[in-house]
């Protein structure tokens, strides 16, 4: 009954689209960060087409008052989901007015407070409609405008052009307008004290990217590469970018990697990286992901779930193509390689084609941009280009379908699409056959394929090729594959391959050495020790850790020697440092308190969730039953960032197996405030 009514709202929206165009919209918003809620007064030009009984505007949760349509007060109906309006419209040109007030309990969210908040939206998957009236269908497309008044203190950034910036005595008047129409789910606010920095592409776009005060010594290597991925996309895809400005904003305790907003990606602080930080993970695949995203999905946008690769497929596809501009051909084939496995290893679980609303993630992007990869290099580049670019053309602003995309190739060549749709998109299976086909076309590829035949063979058998291919001048992931297939042999037998491993002075090489010799021997300390030099903070936490662990007369040494080091946005060098430093013997008992303190306080709510969680492990890992930790684990239960909160349900839950822990637990109820309390309650009535 359930999915009846669903399938019968989603009917009636669908023809509520046929017969009614919301045209534009006009929010002028205020948010208050106390009370964690939104109003504001809005203006909705539409157009009615046809007659219609009732129009709806989907409304999560809100509250309305002063309703006009045509400047006359009607009655309308709030039914917690949606605003219904069924009298004073006409047939043609009509404006509707409001004021709503809302406490969003997704879609919005608060961050940090006072002098250290922020507050982002995330509409995709959660709904736009939780914070601002608007429509959870697609398919509906409206210009948005937006009016933010806020605290002076802070930079308010909202999709188009900033048009008007209205100074008051407290607060600023942020007056953002769009040209063009989008969809709801790309509507998006960033408030939060951010720096940026201005510059253009060859086209002209201005591209602003924001970051955190405190981070702007991350700004270069965080954005590098960022107008060259803009440049190129503008030149492969072949349509200019549709929108006025392009802006990215990092926030704290993002839900996921980015979202592309329309003119406005938002992204996760955990990209933003200093020149060390680049090497080992880095912005630039989500900043192509993103970008990609303007043209496939924001300019066009699928109509239904089931066409959902259409804007994921692409976007991945064009993302690794932008990493082939940046990182060459060797990273582009080895990626696509590593993605053919993955793809190869799950075929036998996840068998649901692209081509269905319930297919997975990795289907709608990895799977979906290798079915372009495959496409383009059938049908030929210039004519996929061209294809591309006339279906850009031809649906700017409107919904797509599968059809309607490879019917574009249908019309300018001679390409089965039939068969690839079946092959591709209907077909469960992965052709992994012809996807070997594709990236053995390249010499590297070739080689690590070469390599890897020789896994079942004795050392002896495979000693020179590994020799001879540590001192040419490879691909890292080729020398990569000789190290791990060193890892059961004995070290006297492979350390001379070590040795060249280590002279090769190549990160991921060296790296893969760390991850596969837990027992150091004497005679190659000193190699190893080097490790800890390493532009890579992956690389100097193993090496830190291995060597404390297997060294305890040097403890001291190397906790001086990283004393200063902080690692990632999650801090994993100092975290790791300072549990090193509480359980080394002898060691700063003086600062004992202090390392602890410290620990302790990355636990709590001020920090974001990659860095509570990595101080509660570490000392959770020290003393399990250390009562200042575990109320911590019980408020990471309430936080927004899934990932976090799941963490932490699986803590409370194995611990709560064990009397000690769950009679803990029962008494600290009282303690709680109501939402803490409702969450541990209901772990501890499971």
């Amino acid at each position: 009954m359930k999915y009846l009514i669903l399938l019968i709202s989603v009917f009636s929206f669908a023809q509520q689209t046929k017969l009614v165009d919301f045209k534009s919209v006009l929010g002028k918003i205020e948010i208050n960060p106390i009370e964690k809620s939104v109003s504001g007064e809005i203006t909705y030009d539409f157009d009615v087409l046809s007659p219609i009984d009732t129009i709806k505007i989907d409304a999560q949760n809100m509250i309305f008052s002063n309703l006009k349509i045509n400047n006359i007060i009607v009655a309308y109906k709030n039914s917690g989901k949606k605003l219904a309006l069924f009298n004073g419209f006409k047939i043609g040109k009509n404006t509707l007015t409001f004021n709503y007030l809302a406490k969003p309990k997704q879609t919005m969210y608060f961050v940090g407070a006072d002098e250290n908040l922020q507050i982002w939206t995330q509409g995709q998957g959660k709904y736009t409609s939780n914070w601002f009236p608007s429509f959870d269908d697609a398919n509906e497309k409206v210009i948005f405008n937006l009016d933010v008044n806020f605290n002076k203190n802070f930079q308010v950034i909202s999709n188009g052009v900033l048009e008007n910036k209205i100074v008051n005595s407290n607060t600023v008047d942020w007056n953002y307008r769009m040209k063009k129409p989008m969809s709801s789910y790309l509507l998006m606010l960033a408030i939060g004290k951010f720096e940026v920095q201005n510059e253009k592409s060859n086209s002209g776009i201005p591209l602003h990217f924001y970051i955190e005060n405190e981070d702007i010594s991350k700004l270069e290597p965080t954005y590098r590469y960022s107008k060259i991925i803009f440049d190129f996309f503008e030149k492969e895809i072949g349509v200019k970018y549709p929108w006025e400005i392009y802006k990215q904003i990092p926030v704290r305790d993002f839900l996921y990697a980015g979202m592309e907003n329309t003119s406005a990606t938002v992204f996760s602080r955990d990209f933003v990286v200093d020149g060390i930080g680049f090497n080992d993970k880095n912005y630039v695949n989500v900043n192509g992901h993103e970008l990609a995203h303007q043209w496939f999905g924001d300019l066009i946008t699928a109509e239904s779930g089931k066409h959902h690769w259409l804007q994921e497929g692409f976007a991945t596809y064009y993302a690794l193509l932008a990493e082939k501009e940046v990182f060459g051909d060797d990273y582009f084939y080895f990626k696509l390689y590593s993605i053919s496995q993955q793809l190869k290893s799950v075929s036998k679980t996840d068998t649901i084609p692209i081509l269905n609303e319930k297919a997975s993630s990795l289907s709608y992007y990895q799977k979906g941009a290798w079915s372009l990869h495959v496409l383009r290099e059938d049908v030929g580049a210039k004519i996929f280009q061209k294809a591309v670019r006339n279906y850009l053309k031809k649906y700017s602003f409107k919904n797509v379908n599968t059809d309607e995309f490879l019917n574009e190739i249908k019309k300018i060549s001679k390409y089965d699409v039939d068969a690839f749709r079946k092959n591709w998109l209907e077909n469960p299976h992965f052709d992994y056959q012809k996807a070997m086909e594709l990236v053995s076309k390249n010499q590297s590829i070739k080689m690590l394929l070469a390599i890897q035949k020789l896994r079942s063979k004795p050392l002896i058998d495979k000693l020179e090729i590994f020799i001879n291919t540590m001192q040419m001048n490879v691909y890292f992931p080729i020398k990569e594959e000789i190290i791990y297939q060193l890892d059961k042999v004995a070290f006297a037998e492979k350390v001379a391959i070590l040795r060249l491993g280590m002279a090769t002075n190549e990160l991921n090489v060296r790296q893969a050495i760390a991850n596969t010799l837990p027992q150091i021997p004497l005679e190659f300390k000193a190699e190893f020790e080097t490790l800890l030099d390493d532009k890579s903070y992956i690389t100097r936490e193993v090496a830190l850790n291995t060597l404390w662990t297997q060294f305890p007369d040097d403890q001291i040494k190397y906790l001086d020697k990283s004393k200063d080091w902080i690692g990632f946005n999650d801090k994993n060098l100092r975290i790791l440092r300072l549990t090193l430093a509480l359980g080394t013997k002898g060691y700063e008992i003086e600062n004992k308190a202090k390392y602890y303190d410290e620990l302790l306080v990355y636990c709590s709510p001020k920090y974001e969730s990659s860095i509570r969680q990595n101080a509660l492990e570490n000392l959770l890992f020290i003393n399990d039953k250390d009562k200042n930790v575990l109320p911590f684990v019980v408020n990471a239960l309430v936080s927004h960032k899934w990932q976090f909160s799941k963490f932490a349900r699986e803590k409370v839950r194995t611990f709560i197996k064990n009397k000690y822990y769950k009679d803990y637990f029962e008494m600290l109820l009282p303690t709680l405030n109501t939402i803490e309390n409702e969450a541990l309650g209901k772990l501890l009535k499971e």
